[in-house]
């Protein structure tokens, strides 16, 4: 009887915080949440194994020319008997059949342990079992069941969650694709003590800062056995977070292009009591080490970087800029005149930044106002703007440049020295920020390609504050394109690529082609929603690309239209994103 006085308070302190706006979109978030439960038990129902689909995955498998052996390797202690019973099974209906089972027990006290661990090695000769003399924790007891592995790959499974029946079936189909894959990770969901499914994970594909922020790699995950073998397994003192820390250490001696993502849910994560899917509170100090185990990858890799906690339990990683901070030039593009001197004393007094100039692109010439001393204005007559932006930067020195609009207002004071941290990284191409309307919706910042074969704004109309797939409106992670609305890079790399294409996209789409020509060269591309700025007047809609600019877009891009590495296939691309495609 307590959840409605609960609701009712959290329903007043948001009434009283945002208004009837802020609520509104809290009620239209919880409708959605709804929407998405049914949408999703559809999927399953769409996706249940039928004997046609066995069938089907039979003869597939039958024509893999690689039938690689698979080494699950499944650490237990003190387990219920009808989960590790699940959980074991769970193996055994594997439609791809090469696999072998590597069991550790770590030194349970409860004797049905042992009796069933010996009864399903008595009937599967692919079930190794070694029983630890004493019990050392879930890392000692994962490197025990490693050292039985003969497989080429290693598969993660936890002694209480299930595999779906062709989970290991697209883990070899995978491997056969793509032979240099050294790293495999799927979709998830989780599973109750009654076995019902739900809430899904519908990951992109490897998206390093969102890693960063939270562990995005969880469950399915396979590891090519002898580079985990190389890196010595998995570390002691991490418990808790030691599959974080083993993704960290691993992704560190290979390729990003040796990793691989499979779209499909083939892991069902078990939520009891005791369990970090039942709460994320049940184990808090595995935190705490999973951020330790954030600091000591930045460490290794000679990052300068700090690791705070961010939302809920999730990381936040921040980049120390130099004591000699680099010059940023904040580029801002008017739209009309009406207070264009007050718009922009506004953007200098809520920004601190100690080294920065500000260049003012004007659409009409202002007339009589006065500007802060650190202002250039450039008088944008005749100029497409891709033209004028391209302008700006010439007429620019900063190191780092970072586009905004006038009609914005930063909601905090560090959000450009956020951005110029990230913008600073020679790995990164561009950073940018998550942009609100009046009613603190979501109305900017990243894009998602498919719609209609164009960008859409990525959470469009969600609240501020969205929890939607994977958080990721409220963590630092990465899309493939940025609106020029809020944007940021070095200058070096804007002139390496030659700009803006003001030639094709003199109007529209330059920002997100000049985002994918980044990404062509290897840099990612990075949101964050601690530079967040707010609409501070109705606006117009942007400006809409032309028949001729569309047609090059689709034709130069189709490769990512058809398949946005940062957007999950089973989401849709009609109406609200990052919704279940039903």
């Amino acid at each position: 009887m307590k959840i409605l006085p609960q609701k009712a308070k959290r329903a007043f302190e948001i009434w009283k915080s945002r208004g009837w706006s802020g609520l509104s979109a809290q009620f239209g978030e919880l409708a959605r949440r709804i929407r998405e439960k049914k949408s999703y038990r559809r999927l399953i129902e769409r996706q249940k194994m039928t004997e046609t689909r066995r069938t089907e995955i039979t003869g597939k498998i039958a024509n893999f020319a690689n039938k690689p052996l698979i080494s699950i390797i499944l650490p237990v202690y003190n387990v219920e008997e009808k989960w590790l019973r699940i959980c074991i099974e769970s193996v055994r209906r594997q439609i791809y059949e090469n696999w072998e089972l590597c069991i550790a027990d770590d030194h349970s006290p409860s004797p049905h342990i042992c009796k069933i661990l010996e009864e399903f090695a008595a009937k599967d000769p692919r079930i190794k079992i070694v029983f630890r003399a004493e019990n050392g924790h879930i890392s000692a007891a994962s490197n025990s069941a490693l050292a039985l592995a003969a497989g080429v790959f290693c598969a993660l499974l936890d002694h209480d969650d299930e595999l779906s029946a062709d989970a290991l079936f697209y883990l070899a189909m995978e491997l056969n694709d793509f032979p240099e894959t050294a790293f495999v990770y799927s979709d998830e969901d989780m599973i109750d003590e009654r076995g019902t499914r739900y809430a899904p994970k519908f990951k992109p594909d490897f998206s390093r800062d969102l890693l960063y922020s939270l562990n995005l790699i969880t469950h399915l995950s396979a590891y090519r056995t002898e580079i985990l073998r190389r890196i010595g397994g998995f570390r002691k003192g991490l418990e808790g977070s030691q599959d974080y820390d083993l993704a960290l250490r691993f992704i560190e001696q290979i390729d990003e292009k040796q990793i691989r993502h499979i779209p499909h849910v083939l892991y069902h994560w078990r939520a009891i009591r005791g369990s970090v899917a039942f709460s994320s509170d049940e184990k808090p100090y595995a935190h705490e080490r999973a951020r330790e185990a954030l600091r000591e990858h930045f460490k290794r890799t000679g990052k300068k970087a700090r690791v705070e906690k961010g939302i809920y339990q999730f990381h936040r990683v921040r980049y120390e800029l130099s004591e000699n901070l680099p010059r940023v030039s904040l580029i801002l593009a008017a739209n009309d005149s009406f207070e264009i001197a007050a718009k922009v004393e506004r953007f200098s007094d809520e920004t601190v930044y100690q080294n920065l100039e500000i260049v003012l692109i004007c659409a009409e010439s202002p007339q009589n106002q006065g500007f802060p001393g650190n202002v250039k204005v450039i008088f944008r007559k005749n100029l497409s703007k891709a033209e004028s932006l391209n302008q700006a930067v010439s007429e620019s020195s900063g190191d780092i440049l970072c586009f905004a609009e006038t009609n914005l207002r930063p909601l905090s004071k560090d959000w450009l020295k956020e951005l110029a941290s990230f913008a600073a990284q020679k790995e990164i191409g561009a950073v940018g920020g998550k942009i609100l309307d009046e009613n603190e919706t979501i109305s900017g910042g990243a894009f998602i390609f498919g719609f209609d074969d164009l960008p859409g704004t990525a959470f469009d109309g969600l609240p501020r504050e969205t929890d939607e797939n994977l958080y990721r409106a409220r963590v630092i992670n990465n899309f493939s394109a940025l609106s020029a609305q809020c944007l940021a890079m070095r200058r070096e790399i804007f002139d390496e690529i030659g700009g803006f294409d003001a030639e094709n996209f003199p109007n529209a789409l330059f920002d997100a082609d000049l985002c994918l020509k980044l990404r062509e060269k290897n840099r990612r591309i990075v949101f964050t929603p601690y530079a967040e700025l707010r609409q501070t007047e109705k606006r117009g809609l942007q400006p809409k690309p032309d028949a001729k600019e569309k047609d090059f877009f689709r034709q130069k891009w189709r490769k990512t239209l058809e398949k946005d590495p940062f957007y999950n296939p089973n989401l849709s691309l009609e109406g609200e994103t990052f919704t279940i495609k039903v």
